[in-house]
């Protein structure tokens, strides 16, 4: 009996030993910041203004950065996006649709692409402030899309990469 209990002990004892040596050899220091940051939210006192209001101010914004910006800012921006879209003429979808002539075309209208349920269903067209207000934050804009990119907080930066989405298109949109 006094074997069985020694070898017990002696196994618990073993594994607890390599248990402490292979943390101090596998030793991994925590980062300081997540990985995974969340947006921060803001909420703002509602001043009596309406959605359509606060629409036609973030259009207006928009149409105004594109003089501050150019599609050669937008292509860097871009490559952000190019990991799930592809922008080339001819160039097949990826992750997520073919970007080549997006502005003007009706959302959730390529064939060849399986669109989520609540593209398909929004039927709009791809214009400046749809697509601005899209990159803002994609799954706040159109609830159930299936887009996981957390969207563009910079509105110079979206301004320029819409110019660049502007550029690669056989009939661009004129710039009001």
């Amino acid at each position: 009996m006094n074997k069985i209990i020694v070898s017990i002990l002696l196994t618990i004892g073993l594994i607890l030993a390599i248990n402490k040596i292979t943390d101090a050899v596998f030793y991994i220091e925590k980062p300081e910041k997540s990985a995974y940051q969340v947006a921060n939210i803001t909420i703002t006192p509602s001043s009596g203004t309406s959605e359509t209001n606060t629409e036609n101010s973030k259009s207006e914004n928009i149409m105004a950065l594109f003089t501050s910006t150019s599609a050669a800012e937008g292509e860097k921006v871009f490559k952000k996006c190019s990991a799930c879209h592809s922008i080339a003429k001819g160039g097949g979808n990826k992750i997520g649709p073919a970007l080549w002539g997006v502005l003007g075309r009706k959302v959730g209208s390529i064939s060849d692409y399986k669109y989520s349920k609540a593209m398909t269903a929004h039927e709009k067209t791809w214009s400046f402030e749809e697509i601005n207000g899209f990159l803002t934050k994609p799954k706040d804009w159109i609830k159930g899309t299936k887009m996981s990119f957390v969207g563009l907080k910079n509105a110079k930066e979206r301004a320029a990469v819409i110019l660049y989405m502007n550029e690669k298109t056989d009939s661009p949109l004129p710039l009001r």
